[in-house]
């Protein structure tokens, strides 16, 4: 912990010096002018990009920025794209902030109306606001419907208020993003480890046809039961992520008439009961979840493994294969968990999903984060 929170302080540090900084004068590249014909977002709004693994601990790093913006009478916005993350997020921060007035948005939130010193909400709800916030903190910014939308893009900016500061966090920046930082034209800190010192788990994959083929010969290939028996016996929790919301019930049944012991159950976003399945999921009751991309971020379940079935498709790119993968080996009691990429084909996908996982972790050794391995 002592040296995962070396990652952490120099996160906070460069995100406290941010908070303090007086600096008014915008970078390259830094936004569009304001011009009175368009309302553009201030471009003296100085920006921040944390780049941490998955489960780094992102959100408890900036809570040492929070807490100087509220302290000093400030208001602060965390923002992230999906109602998952923010419905797992507001008992987190609600502990952290006990005195500070909080806000929680979402389609359908009950506290719509409602403003407070510290908001958090998802991305869409950031319609509603301009230059509102001195802190705005945008959560998952690679991830759907947040990423590639100008929209919520624009909205995001425009909540900050002149000479406010906007704070990125990612594992898997997009690619502009990247290439800003690496030119530096955008102030960034990279966390290549996360809390409990352990290396990310590298997927392995196994060569087995598509999702399609088996639900279509109503067999599941033996070697993937195999491995996913491993895990059972084991005690993992394990994610089955597939590419179709069609896939999930078929896939379902196959499984439980092999595993008839083993409490098996599929989600997806038009799931009613998504919800229940996954507090389910987490209390053990359910021990094999099949699901869509939905449960990809921002879910922690202890003691899991991840199974990513048709890795190969096009709607599989390397964040996602990355935010996927990194489900598994984040509790500090089963750091190792397994991730297993099935697929028909070996993509460049997922070749580049691996090969940046290998990358943080040779980071993280380099810089001395990762525990001595015991022999």
């Amino acid at each position: 912990v002592r040296v995962a929170r070396r990652g952490s302080d120099a996160a906070a540090s460069q995100g406290s010096n941010l908070a303090r900084s007086k600096q008014s004068s915008p970078k390259p590249g830094e936004g569009a002018r304001h011009n009175a014909d368009r309302q553009v977002p201030d471009t003296t709004v100085e920006r921040f990009l944390l780049w941490a693994v998955t489960g780094a601990g992102k959100t408890e790093m900036m809570f040492p920025l929070l807490q100087y913006v509220l302290d000093h009478g400030g208001t602060a916005l965390v923002a992230t794209p999906r109602r998952d993350v923010v419905l797992e997020l507001a008992p987190r921060l609600a502990i952290a902030f006990p005195d500070v007035s909080m806000v929680t948005l979402y389609g359908g939130s009950a506290e719509r109306w409602q403003r407070g010193q510290l908001t958090l909400a998802t991305t869409h709800q950031l319609l509603r606001y301009r230059q509102a916030f001195d802190l705005v903190v945008i959560d998952e910014i690679d991830a759907f419907p947040y990423h590639n939308d100008p929209m919520l893009a624009f909205a995001a900016r425009a909540v900050c208020k002149p000479k406010g500061k906007f704070i990125y966090l990612s594992a898997t920046p997009p690619q502009s993003l990247q290439k800003e930082a690496a030119r530096g034209l955008l102030p960034h800190t990279k966390v290549p480890v996360r809390f409990h010192r352990h290396p990310l788990p590298v997927p392995f994959r196994l060569e087995t046809a598509s999702v399609q083929h088996w639900l279509q010969k109503g067999r599941l290939p033996a070697s993937f039961i195999q491995r996913l028996r491993v895990s059972i016996q084991r005690g993992a929790q394990v994610f089955l992520f597939v590419t179709r919301i069609s896939h999930i019930q078929g896939l379902v049944k196959l499984l439980i008439k092999q595993l008839p012991d083993v409490p098996i159950a599929g989600t997806s976003s038009q799931d009613e009961e998504r919800t229940s399945k996954v507090r389910l999921f987490r209390a053990t009751e359910i021990r094999v979840l099949v699901t869509t991309t939905i449960l990809e971020r921002g879910v922690t379940v202890p003691r899991s493994d991840v199974y990513v079935l048709d890795a190969d498709s096009s709607l599989f790119d390397e964040a996602a294969l990355v935010q996927m993968a990194g489900r598994a080996g984040r509790s500090k009691d089963d750091p190792c968990g397994g991730v297993i990429f099935t697929s028909p084909q070996w993509t460049r996908g997922q070749k580049r999903a691996i090969r940046q996982i290998k990358r943080m972790n040779a980071l993280a050794r380099k810089r001395g984060y990762l525990k001595e391995a015991k022999h």
